[in-house]
């Protein structure tokens, strides 16, 4: 019993002890002045002009230029279909048939008339010029000569009469095949063989996007900035990135009534598979210009007012002060400087986070990455500290 006391007395103590010898070494005059004295190395940029850019980013529509929806020009119950959805086919190529049977037997009657009637034709002239001569010889009177030439006459009509509903009938049995009148791919078909369709029953979609247009509904107050020919609208993809542009060709001349905004439109060639009807991201650049920049990870907010931290020269090294910077958009990764900075200075872009005013910084040029200070072990140890000690700083 004695000894169990006499060791839990022996570790009591020696715990206190070492308890002891730590807080001393924490609050050593080494362990307070050790973070704050370290240089942090950062990676810092000079400030030269870049290229800004003006955009907005809308929600835009593509349209094919050759889309169209096919109605049949008679009615009937559908006899074929020859194509299936989605084929690729050529233009005049039959893509469904109306039962033209009754059509079909209306012409060959008509074509039976025609026999008839040319004989009656060749019959009449034939009369009519016997008539002349025997009115020649006096052997005939005017008045029978003038009825031959009548009768001719009306028979050559009604020759032409029948050559003309010929011609007629054969166009409206051309109607009961219905053609892709362009090259391009078959829709979906919403009737089946034995279905009775007429001229208002859609038959299928014929779409070619081998050349696509952008339309966008930009604000009234930017329609004005829109220049046809040389304003720039850009299809972009999932991260941003554009996918296809074209200039602008059109600009609404009024506004929507419903929306208050004017169309504007761009047509490109459509090399990357995107379809009609599709909704994409757009952007419009209404300008470019050079500008000063600077970019948005060496930024940051303390209530309204921007900051950057400047690489600035001390008699004991190079120490990061924190100064007040007015920007404007962002273009990029960049913002756009409107104020308070002047071209050459140098800024830190990396370990924003740890830095606080007045501290000493080993500046690096080049990728971050490349230099081993993107949240290395180095710059965490040397900026823990600072990071603490300048809270209060960014406070002010």
């Amino acid at each position: 019993m004695r000894l169990v006391r006499r060791t839990w007395v022996a570790g009591c103590a020696a715990l206190l002890l070492a308890g002891c010898k730590g807080s001393d070494k924490a609050d050593g005059p080494q362990g307070g002045q050790a973070g704050e004295n370290k240089a942090l190395p950062v990676q810092v940029l000079s400030l030269a002009p870049g290229e800004v850019r003006d955009a907005a980013e809308y929600v835009g529509t593509l349209i094919s230029r050759s889309s169209i929806t096919l109605y049949p020009q008679v009615a009937g119950y559908v006899q074929a279909i020859p194509v299936r959805p989605g084929a690729w086919v050529q233009p005049n190529e039959v893509l469904l048939v109306v039962d033209p049977r009754r059509e079909s037997a209306g012409l060959r009657a008509t074509q039976a008339q025609r026999a008839s009637a040319l004989a009656q034709r060749e019959f009449a002239r034939r009369t009519r010029e016997r008539s002349a001569q025997l009115l020649r010889e006096g052997l005939q009177s005017r008045q029978d000569y003038e009825q031959a030439v009548a009768q001719a006459q009306q028979a050559d009509a009604e020759a032409r009469a029948i050559e003309a509903q010929i011609q007629s009938q054969k166009v409206q049995l051309g109607y009961y095949e219905v053609s892709a009148p362009f090259k391009g791919v078959v829709g979906n078909f919403p009737v089946k063989v034995g279905d009775y369709v007429s001229p208002q029953t859609p038959l299928t979609t014929l779409d070619q996007s081998k050349v696509l247009e952008i339309s966008v509904d930009v604000p009234v107050a930017r329609a004005h900035e829109v220049r046809v020919g040389r304003t720039p609208m850009e299809v972009l993809d999932a991260e941003g990135k554009p996918v296809v542009g074209a200039p602008v060709f059109y600009v609404g001349a009024i506004p929507s009534a419903a929306t208050q905004l004017v169309q504007v439109k761009a047509a490109f060639e459509n090399t990357d598979g995107l379809r009609a009807g599709q909704l994409v991201r757009v952007r419009v650049t209404y300008d470019i210009r050079e500008a000063l920049t600077v970019p948005t990870a060496a930024v940051t907010k303390i209530s309204s007012q921007s900051f950057v931290f400047v690489a600035t020269p001390s008699d004991g090294g190079t120490v990061a002060k924190r100064t007040p910077v007015d920007v404007g958009d962002v273009t990029g990764n960049n913002y756009e400087v409107t104020g308070e900075l002047d071209a050459g200075v140098t800024v830190v872009v990396s370990s924003i986070q740890l830095l606080r005013d007045g501290q000493p910084i080993h500046p690096m040029t080049g990728k971050p990455e490349a230099q081993g200070m993107g949240g290395g072990a180095d710059a965490g140890t040397g900026g823990a500290a600072d990071a603490g000690t300048g809270a209060p700083d960014a406070g002010h």
